[in-house]
């Protein structure tokens, strides 16, 4: 077995009307939302699929399919703690997180102290453990959020 493993996730969803902004497991004020069958956080999305394909499991869709109505709305940190459930059950322990947000609007740095925290809270990393940055693609899309995430995992002892 492996010492470590390391996992990329991708994810992005359109803006809509009448939805709320999703992140990092905080709703951010905004006239619009992330459009998908859960709350459609983008961020924790990333997370939760780095970690599974770092471990060669299934994307999320395959443990909460977009077709399962008693899915719909679910909160993402339901979607991130079960990431972790399977790194555990698999031997494995999260080292670290790297994650980008890429959105024209609104500003997210004021947010990060609160997403950190939620986030890490989930993982149960270290805050020193979670990189978090942002970043705008500069007016080329303002329809949609996206996500990038690294991580790696460790083996565990026990």
């Amino acid at each position: 077995m492996l010492p470590f493993r390391i996992g990329y996730g991708y994810d992005i969803h359109r803006l809509v009307t009448k939805r709320k902004l999703v992140l990092g497991g905080i709703e951010i004020p905004f006239d619009r939302g992330l459009e998908g069958h859960s709350d459609a956080d983008v961020l924790t999305h990333a997370i939760a699929d780095a970690i599974l394909g770092a471990l060669g499991l299934p994307d999320i869709g395959h443990y909460f399919p977009n077709t399962d109505p008693d899915l719909a709305g679910v909160d993402s940190q339901t979607i991130l703690a079960k990431a972790v459930s399977e790194a555990r059950r698999c031997g494995y322990g999260i080292g670290n997180v790297d994650a980008t947000l890429i959105a024209q609007a609104p500003p997210l740095g004021p947010h990060f102290p609160q997403i950190r925290k939620i986030l890490c809270g989930t993982l149960a990393i270290e805050s020193t453990a979670l990189g978090l940055k942002a970043t705008t693609p500069e007016g080329l899309d303002d329809e949609a959020i996206a996500a990038h995430a690294v991580c790696s995992l460790y083996r565990s002892e026990s």
